[in-house]
Order: C-alpha cells, then structure tokens, then sequence
C-alpha cells in the first residue's frame, strides 16, 4: 500500500538556518540587543519549533501580534523570555496579561489608562507614531499624557519604519529625528525603532534593541539591495501526471495559456488550498533539475501545471519540483508572483509535510 504521506507536498524548514540569520542581524545590531518577531505562527513556518530555536540560539526577547499568540509563546518558552504584544491590550485582557507575564505594547492613550489602571505595575512598551500613521501615540497624544506616565513601568519605547526597505528613502531620517524626539519627552528606557531593514541601514537606527522579523526568515528586508541570508524554507511539490501538448492547445481552467509548440506539461500537487497564491497563475515558476520551469495556465485549488519542456527526462511522475528554496528563491519567487515574501510565508497551510532541520 502506498504511504499517503510520500505523496504529499513538503515543506522543509532548515531551524539551522533560521538561527544563522538571527546571528547575522545580532552581529549586526551595532552593539544592541536582538529580538526576534514570531508572530503569524513564526511567519507561517511555525511558531513552537521556531522560538524554540531562537531561544537556544540565545534570544531572549521576542514580539508577537495578539495576546493569543504571547499565551502560546510563554508556553512554549517558559518564564525566562520577555515577550511584547503588539497589538497592545484591551478592556477585558489585563488578568491574561498579567497571568502569562506579558508585556503589552501601549499603542494610545487609552491603552496607556487601561494599564495604568489594571497593570498592577507590570512592565510595558510605548509605540510611538514617528510617520507611519498607523498604530501608535502621536505627538497630540504625548500632550494629553506629558506628565502622566511616571507610574509606568516603562520597559520599552518603540516605533516603526515605513520605508526601512527603501535604504535612500527620505522618510527614514525623518522618522529617526522624530522619534529620538518624541521619546526624549517620556521616562528614560530602552529605545527600539529598527526591525530588519532598519538593522541595515546606515546610520545609527539600531538604538537598544533591534527586533528583525522577515530576514530571520530568508526574505530580502531591501527592496533592491540583496542581502547574505540563508533561505530558512523549502517548499516542494511532487509531479502526479506528464503530458505533451501541441500548438494551440491550453491549458487549465479559462485556457488562459495556450501552447506555441509542442511542449511538456507537468501537473503538480501543490494550489491556493495550500497557500501557494492563486497570482502564480501565467507568472510563477518551479525548479527541475535545474531548469526553470514555468507556471502556465491558472493555479487551482489543489494542482499547479509547468512547462517542464526544458528538464528533459527529469520531468517524471514522482519527481519533486522546488517552489521555493535555494534553487528557487523566496524572493524571486515573491518578484514573479508581483507580492512580498511575507505573503507566501504567512499562507503556508497545513496540508504540508513539515519537515524541521534541527540547528
């Protein structure tokens, strides 16, 4: 009997290579602390082996979106890591907070008041607004709580780049200023502004702790410049059925490709069901023996078509093709699918074979 496992698509996830990356952004954060940014499930590779690696590798302070997600991270990491929520708190979070020994990131006066009210002095992080306009206190913000935030326990001020990938942006320098400004109004603490582009950039946007999230994960933080990471993930599918085509025949649903000669069709186990996005289709590509096969006709719910002409014999029922990984690029792959690495990531399902490299 065949093992249904040996014909599923997998997912490889080198941890090794997860914890390199961390280790290049530590020896580059000018002397700061390095974080680690786990939320999304660890950028969909999950989160458990994740910040079970990134702890051994010696991090100690981690950023997660939702309380859920610190709930499961202090699970997972016991009591010694420092984890900041950053979607803050709301009116009926503080007992959870305070029971899973979390650290909210205070994003506006009234989760200021909230945790000043219920925090039972428990340390916390202000986000402050330096451009971004998104989440955060901004400088009307300030002058409503100027004077007003010596009772709290204040571990951490923060904010946010919104154009660290653009190395020459403009912005950056203002946020910079705008921030060093801003905080000099708040309590004495520790400044974070620099995720994983911000790391990188000239000038001092490291501060006291840099917290990088994409690029531990392979994903180039610069829009142009690339940058020596290691790709953390694997992603490969297995061919089901080969077929020849000849001019003028299409493929998939709409027949949006049509053949221009005679050419060799692989149909894979591998679609939008497991996170591959349906923007692939007539733009995506995969690796077989080498050769760069691309995505035709459209990407439906559970199977993907190449033209695997170009790989000859290779191109067999059973073989495996690279979706992503060191043939196939993360972030080529992102380019040709007109999106970002941290969108492929954080689809990945869970009809995969998740197989994890340990350090």
């Amino acid at each position: 009997m065949t093992d249904p496992v040996a014909r599923a698509s997998r997912l490889t996830i080198d941890l090794g290579a997860l914890t390199r990356n961390w280790d290049f952004f530590a020896q580059h954060a000018d002397g700061a602390e390095c974080g680690a940014v786990i939320k999304a499930n660890g950028y969909g590779l999950g989160q458990d082996a994740v910040a079970r690696a990134l702890q051994n590798a010696g991090c100690k302070t981690f950023f997660v979106a939702h309380l859920f997600e610190g709930v499961k991270a202090r699970a997972i990491l016991g009591p010694e890591a420092t984890i900041y929520v950053l979607h803050g708190i709301m009116s009926d979070e503080a007992e959870t907070f305070l029971a899973s020994h979390l650290r909210p990131v205070l994003n506006d006066v009234d989760q200021v008041r909230l945790w000043q009210a219920e925090g039972l002095g428990q340390p916390c992080a202000l986000h402050l607004d330096s451009g971004m306009n998104r989440l955060g206190l901004s400088e009307d913000d300030l002058d409503r709580l100027e004077g007003d935030v010596a009772d709290l326990n204040l571990a951490l001020i923060m904010s946010h780049l919104a154009c660290a990938s653009d190395p020459q942006h403009p912005k950056n320098g203002m946020q910079r200023q705008a921030f060093v400004q801003m905080a000099a109004r708040l309590p004495p603490a520790p400044l974070s502004l620099a995720a994983s582009a911000g790391t990188l950039l000239d000038g001092d946007y490291c501060f006291d702790l840099v917290r990088p999230g994409i690029g531990l994960y392979g994903g180039g933080p610069f829009d142009q410049d690339a940058v020596p990471l290691e790709p953390v993930v694997t992603l490969e599918a297995p061919i089901l059925q080969v077929r020849s085509v000849g001019p003028g025949d299409t493929i998939g649903y709409g027949a949006s490709w049509q053949a221009d000669r005679r050419r060799t069709i692989a149909t894979v186990a591998l679609g939008y069901a497991d996170g591959f996005l349906r923007a692939g289709s007539n733009r995506g590509f995969a690796i077989l023996a080498g050769a760069v096969c691309p995505i035709v006709g459209r990407v439906s719910m559970d199977l993907i078509t190449l033209d695997v002409t170009g790989a000859g014999r290779a191109a067999q029922v059973g073989a495996y093709v690279q979706f992503l990984g060191r043939a196939a690029p993360l972030d080529a792959q992102a380019q040709a699918l007109d999106t970002i690495p941290y969108e492929i990531l954080t689809r990945l399902g869970d009809r995969f074979e998740r197989i994890y490299l340990e350090p």
